[in-house]
């Protein structure tokens, strides 16, 4: 039996070898093991596993994530040639679990393949969603998340206490997002204590983060998948199932409140002289083109829309003020295009002045040690302040 084994890793081993060699692939490190392929090379964190075999085998490596091609680029004139002459090739995300379930089986603007499908959505977001008009037209929810955000900093700063930036990023950008889509917030003051919807859309908000970025190895080795190994699978479907029942109550929320007249859904203002938010946008679409802009459609752009517009932008802001040492934190928060709420407040970096960004335990470096500042008002600013 052992006999037969090491015949057929060998005769495996051989035959990949020589397919590489006809087909002219990228060279691959040696050896690729049957089912598990190059996993056996990985440690966390990945990053760091990555550079150690690009350092060894090349700038150009194809590899096998289990059953997945990945190909390795850590040559940057590879990456622009992957990226500009051959982007079309490359522009593809992989059918992953997550896909299938919360991208409504690979249909979202996230996980489309690239085509008409994908361009269409990518128009809609462009001009109906987030051009230069809309965003204008929207700026008021702008500023009204961060005057809420100052105001709520300034009436705790005497208890002198130690702020967690990166929560108060997630959740302006979570409040900006959300009231831009359908009119709402869910995070700070003024959320009628706390609300079960807003419960609810802090559970879906959390366990979309949590699932959603989750490496699943049944990605890599269906056998896994097939016997249920994990119970991932489970666990995406009854967040979708929330997902679908929150966001649909919403568009039905406002189904019910809109009689908007032809001319009217043409414009960013509805019967009452309002902003329109994005659901109401969509519905006046849905009006004109019902067959393509379906409910299913509106509850897919609206989750694109919130989960990478929040976790982007959070991140961002954070990785911005950690990357740049030599400079007070005040005048890196400047840089973000949010110097109204920064420069209310003096800023005191907690703990370590500057975080090495080679260096961390995930593979998003900012979240694996938490970005806390102290604060006090500014004595010109007080006045202002009281004001809020």
């Amino acid at each position: 039996m052992l006999l037969h084994l090491v015949l057929f890793v060998a005769l495996f081993i051989l035959t990949d070898h020589l397919i590489k060699k006809i087909r002219n692939l990228p060279p691959s490190p040696f050896p690729t093991l049957p089912i598990i392929g190059h996993l056996y090379l990985f440690k966390k964190p990945l990053h760091r596993s990555l550079s150690k075999i690009s350092s060894k085998y090349g700038p150009i490596l194809l590899l096998k994530f289990g059953s997945r091609s990945v190909l390795l680029v850590t040559s940057p004139s590879a990456a622009e040639e992957c990226l500009s002459k051959n982007d079309i090739v490359f522009a593809n995300r992989p059918h992953l679990l997550a896909g299938k379930h919360l991208g409504y089986n690979y249909t979202s603007l996230t996980w489309a393949p690239y085509g008409g499908h994908w361009r269409n959505l990518r128009k809609i977001s462009s001009l109906e969603i987030l051009s230069n008009n809309r965003l204008q037209t929207l700026s008021f929810v702008r500023m009204d998340e961060i005057r809420s955000v100052v105001r709520r900093l300034y009436q705790h700063d005497h208890q002198n206490e130690t702020v967690e930036m990166q929560s108060v990023f997630f959740e302006l950008t979570l409040n900006v997002m959300m009231r831009m889509i359908a009119g709402k917030r869910y995070y700070g003051e003024n959320v009628a204590e706390i609300t079960q919807e807003a419960k609810i859309f802090r559970e879906i908000v959390i366990e979309t983060l949590r699932l959603g970025g989750a490496s699943n190895i049944g990605d890599f080795l269906p056998l896994l998948r097939w016997v249920g190994f994990g119970g991932l699978e489970k666990r995406l479907m009854i967040l979708q199932q929330k997902r679908e029942r929150f966001m649909q109550n919403l568009v039905e929320e406002y189904r019910r409140g809109m009689e908007i007249s032809d001319k009217q859904s043409e414009n960013y203002v509805d019967g009452s002289g309002n902003k329109k938010n994005l659901i109401q946008v969509m519905l006046s679409l849905q009006k004109l083109e019902p067959e393509y802009y379906t409910d299913e459609s509106i509850r897919s752009l609206m989750l694109v829309l919130l989960i990478a517009g929040t976790d982007t932008s959070a991140g961002t802001m954070e990785w911005a003020i950690r990357s740049c040492p030599g400079e007070s934190l005040a005048m890196r928060m400047v840089g973000l295009a949010l110097g109204s709420l920064i420069q209310c407040f003096e800023w005191e970096r907690v703990g370590e002045d500057t975080v090495d960004m080679r260096e961390g335990t995930g593979l998003t470096m900012p979240k694996a040690q938490p970005l806390q500042a102290k604060y006090h008002p500014r004595p010109t600013m007080i006045k202002l302040l009281t004001q809020i």
